[in-house]
């Protein structure tokens, strides 16, 4: 089996729920895909990362950190740093919190992320593009710069489109179509 047919396999088992949702974007669905069950599961992050990994790779990019807006990015950043420990080229993993604390450092960004760094931001869903634009705007006021924007997968809602209107590149390990998932 493939790691796109074993990826599209862990999402369905684990991430794909039928039923009427709202999504975050105020649009109705009839179906939803919570990512995190499969991104958090052992055998998820091996795959994620390596496919991750291999995805930043192929794209030319050469980051040296991986994170995007915490939650759902973030099991997706910690793969694909794991999985590049052992090439020649290692990146680092940080987070981006909704909002900057008022206490201790004050960062929005944590974790492994200076002023300065080309990085990658990830998602784990792409519906509207809102979560990756904010992640994107947060790193950006905090000196980084972006080389794209890699998702574990596109539910194909027009995100991906506003996000490459906005000059960036787009990666997509999966797509809800490619899931099998109808229109929403």
């Amino acid at each position: 089996m493939t790691d796109d047919e074993s990826l599209r396999r862990l999402l369905l088992a684990r991430s794909v729920k039928r039923g009427d949702f709202v999504l975050s974007s105020g649009q109705r669905s009839s179906y939803y895909i919570d990512c995190r069950p499969a991104t958090m599961s052992a055998a998820g992050m091996v795959l994620i990362g390596r496919m991750g990994w291999e995805a930043i790779s192929a794209a030319g990019w050469r980051p040296a950190a991986v994170g995007g807006l915490t939650m759902g990015a973030d099991p997706v950043a910690y793969a694909i740093a794991a999985a590049s420990s052992s090439t020649a080229v290692s990146i680092d993993a940080f987070s981006v919190r909704k909002e900057s604390k008022d206490h201790g450092t004050g960062r929005r960004i944590e974790g492994n992320f200076e002023p300065g760094d080309a990085v990658v931001v990830v998602e784990d869903v792409i519906t509207s593009g809102s979560s990756a634009r904010k992640a994107v705007t947060a790193i950006e006021a905090a000196g980084g710069t972006v080389l794209g924007i890699l998702a574990v997968v596109d539910r194909g809602q027009g995100g991906r489109e506003v996000l490459e209107s906005d000059g960036r590149r787009v990666v997509t390990l999966t797509t809800a179509r490619e899931l099998g998932l109808g229109s929403p």
